[in-house]
């Protein structure tokens, strides 16, 4: 897509692909696309992209779904932008004694981090040297009634060099593919390359917020940037999606803040790695009532001992980061199942115990991948089981188990 560097012009242009867009939206893009000789005053390409947008956007910014009059980025920006929840979280914490009165976000990409910013700053600066995204988010912001937001159509560290003032925050999202195209996360292999850059970004606001990879290596990318204050690891429902870094003036370890989102609620489990070195972990000698599945950002961050420790939970082995106990801990930041039988992974076993052949696996410390395990042991994805291989102790096994639901 090449929108015209005249924004009216390209408003003009588009608004037939968006009413298209919204007419057509659960058709067949592929089907589409192959009829496109059918709507000969419609580009049909850019008319699919607002489809897709706006299916993805349905789950991942629902607020922009409800925005008639947005128009969607291919869909490399979409993946690589953030969720509406994480954008979100990102203002969330901030301090409420803490004014932000100026924002940069210097790789603004779709720029869900800038709108989410715009929420809560007096003033934001969108920098991206891709002029069609700039066009894009220049149209967008009128759509959605946004005047406390400004271009900058450039390379945000030569932009950032040339600024005379001092911002409050400045936030960056370092592209994470190479020149093949190929997903990397260590920051050094992103552009721009935020190690190199680091003296620059921390003479410039008072904090700099950097999102990484959800494959960062924490320790080390500690290491690389300066002053890290804090670190949040994020995940959204199940899944691990960023690690952020907070930078400025800080000595000291840094916290580690393991965020959950889920369900419309937050856990939250903040450590430091000296707490997780002194942490003393109680081991099971067999499997109790309830099973406790750590949530994925504690599963990234990593801080097992101190789970045993503060939960009150018996951990099935040191290298087996499942945890059990006789009680029910409602709060738990994780999945919590009830054990009913403990069963051999093995073919026969299995069949015995679930006879309609259907259950979710998940494998812990366990030699067997989960989508491997299934085959071998004959069953279909699907039903209110769940089969839970592991390693106890130093045996290997498995558990029969029932997802307990969530209660808000």
């Amino acid at each position: 897509m090449s929108p015209s560097n005249n924004l009216q012009v390209f408003q003009d242009l588009a608004q037939r692909e968006i009413i298209f867009a919204r007419d057509h939206e659960h058709e067949d893009t592929a089907r589409l696309l192959l009829s496109a000789a059918r709507y000969p005053n419609v580009d049909m390409p850019l008319a699919v992209q607002q489809i897709e947008g706006r299916r993805t956007a349905l789950a991942k910014w629902p607020s922009l779904y409800a925005c008639h009059d947005y128009l969607y980025p291919p869909r490399l920006n979409r993946e690589q932008a953030s969720s509406e929840a994480t954008a979100r979280h990102k203002t969330d914490l901030q301090p409420p004694t803490s004014a932000i009165t100026t924002v940069a976000d210097l790789t603004g990409g779709m720029g869900i981090d800038t709108l989410a910013f715009a929420r809560v700053a007096e003033h934001v600066n969108y920098v991206e040297r891709s002029p069609d995204l700039c066009t894009l988010m220049a149209h967008n912001l009128r759509a959605l009634g946004i005047t406390n937001v400004s271009i900058h159509c450039a390379d945000s560290m030569e932009w950032l060099q040339q600024q005379d003032r001092h911002f409050d925050l400045l936030f960056v999202d370092p592209a994470r593919r190479d020149k093949q195209g190929r997903k990397v996360a260590a920051f050094e292999d992103c552009a721009p390359d935020i190690v190199a850059h680091r003296d620059l970004l921390l003479s410039k606001s008072r904090e700099v917020m950097v999102k990484a990879s959800p494959m960062i290596d924490i320790t080390l990318g500690t290491s690389q940037l300066a002053g890290v204050s804090c670190i949040h690891v994020i995940a959204v429902q199940g899944e691990c999606k960023e690690v952020l870094f907070r930078c400025g003036r800080a000595d000291g370890e840094p916290l580690i803040h393991c965020d959950h989102l889920h369900h419309g609620e937050e856990d939250e489990f903040a450590f430091s790695r000296e707490d997780e070195a002194r942490a003393q972990a109680t081991y099971a000698s067999e499997m109790k009532k309830y099973l406790y599945e750590p949530n994925a950002a504690l599963m990234k961050a990593g801080p097992f001992k101190l789970i045993s420790q503060r939960e009150g939970l018996e951990k099935l082995a040191q290298h087996t980061h499942l945890y059990t106990d006789d009680r029910l801990l409602q709060r738990f930041p994780g999945r919590i199942f009830s054990v009913l039988a403990e069963v051999s992974p093995n073919r026969k076993a299995i069949a015995e115990a679930i006879p309609d052949g259907k259950a979710h696996v998940v494998t812990r410390n366990y030699p067997v991948p989960a989508a491997d395990l299934q085959k071998q042991l004959g069953l279909r994805e699907g039903g209110d089981l769940f089969v839970i291989a592991t390693t106890l102790g130093s045996r290997r096994t498995a558990f029969l188990c029932e997802l307990i639901p969530f209660t808000p």
